[in-house]
């Protein structure tokens, strides 16, 4: 009773100051709010790149064509790998599924009066489901294609729009790549850009025996994706394919590699790392606002002891104990704390969809950045509001009457 008493006397000393304890409250609402959108900003850009990533496929291995070297320093003419590099990872390598050679080359296509400049790459059927492409619109082209070398065209998702077409009535029709006509087959699924310089949607796929003796003339290839049949398996995938290459380029024992050889998993890791740190970034930067507002609330909270310092003379001379005094303050700090917690997490959570779907920004509204809010809320309020209640009980009741 004594316990519920002190809440309804804090309860009312708010209400009757209703304008500055929202004015009080503004700085924890702006704090809180500002860190749960930076946090849902943060996690939201570390959600999409992690999709991102991950339509790429999983259990991937990536080996690029490297730099020569001549007595351990490298050398300008850069070393090319080839579809024999493939064969040989095939052949020996005993942990990979799928291995997946590349012939890329931009080149011109043309489809009527329309032409457009995109990437023609060469491939084999695996490709596209290892890298978790769907086929939106026809077929994809089968090992059967690419051996005969058949001039069939596999459309990107942004390929369409480039002629201003609909995806599943471009199947059947034609189009000339470098002049030469080839059948489209099928349109890919979109998979988003995935670096500034590289969209995967805009990009032709066409049988890689057609590529390398019909269109681009070379065996010579962009690059050797290898999917590795468990992602535990990877380690020992990446030094059987190192040895597969090496013994290729016949690299001497201690020779420096000539090419490189990147894992899918570190880099979605690496990203993982960098989108973390970014958005505690972010909420550290917020979080100096509810400290800003705990000041605030603390400021306040000293203005109201010294304008109610005859009230508690009067309490203490009925009875009122130091502890019922401390306590009472430190309600009232909670409660403007704990309620412009609440409202901040309402706004928050409101700046956040706003910037979604205004500005088209990926967000993510984490629970544990809302019960993080909450407590933080609670802290600034004990923590804050314990000086300013402490002033209120120490002060001596008779002192207290005779202020005026």
């Amino acid at each position: 009773m004594f316990l519920l008493e002190i809440w309804k006397v804090a309860l009312q000393a708010i209400r009757a100051n209703k304008l500055r304890s929202f004015l009080t409250m503004l700085g924890i609402i702006i704090g809180v709010g500002a860190v749960i959108t930076m946090i849902a900003l943060g996690s939201g850009a570390q959600k999409a790149v992690q999709e991102s990533i991950e339509s790429l496929g999983t259990n991937l291995l990536t080996i690029m064509p490297g730099q020569s070297f001549m007595r351990g320093v490298a050398v300008d003419q850069r070393v090319s790998l080839t579809v024999d590099d493939a064969d040989e990872i095939r052949r020996s390598a005993r942990h990979v599924l799928a291995v997946m050679p590349e012939i890329s080359r931009s080149l011109q296509i043309k489809r009527g009066n329309q032409n457009a400049n995109v990437s023609v790459t060469g491939t084999v059927p695996e490709y596209f489901p290892n890298r978790n492409y769907a086929i939106t619109a026809g077929r994809a082209f089968t090992a059967g294609d690419d051996e005969a070398r058949r001039r069939f065209a596999l459309l990107g998702a942004a390929v369409p729009e480039m002629f201003n077409a609909n995806p599943a009535s471009m199947v059947g029709q034609q189009v000339l790549i470098r002049g030469i006509p080839f059948e489209i087959i099928g349109v890919l699924s979109a998979k988003g850009a995935q670096t500034s310089w590289m969209n995967p949607d805009e990009q032709v796929f066409i049988p890689l025996q057609t590529a390398r003796y019909r269109t681009h003339g070379t065996d010579r290839l962009r690059s050797i994706q290898v999917k590795v049949d468990d992602a535990r398996s990877i380690n020992v995938a990446m030094i059987e394919v190192e040895r597969a290459v090496r013994r290729m380029h016949k690299i001497r024992p201690a020779g420096e590699n000539d090419f490189m050889i990147r894992n899918q998993a570190e880099l979605q890791q690496t990203f993982a790392q960098t989108t973390e740190t970014f958005s505690l970034l972010l909420a550290g930067i917020a979080a100096v606002s509810l400290l800003v507002g705990g000041i605030g609330i603390m400021n306040i909270m000293l203005v109201s002891v010294t304008e109610r310092t005859r009230e508690v003379g009067v309490r203490k001379a009925l009875g009122a104990t130091r502890g019922a005094i401390l306590f009472q303050f430190l309600v009232e700090a909670l409660v403007l704390c704990l309620v412009g917690g609440g409202l901040g997490v309402l706004f928050g959570a409101g700046g956040a969809i706003a910037l979604a779907r205004i500005f088209h920004w990926n967000t993510l509204i984490s629970p544990f950045a809302v019960g993080l809010a909450f407590v933080f809320s609670f802290a600034v309020g004990l923590f804050f509001g314990i000086w300013p209640a402490r002033r209120a009980a120490l002060l001596d009741p008779i002192e207290a009457l005779r202020y005026e």
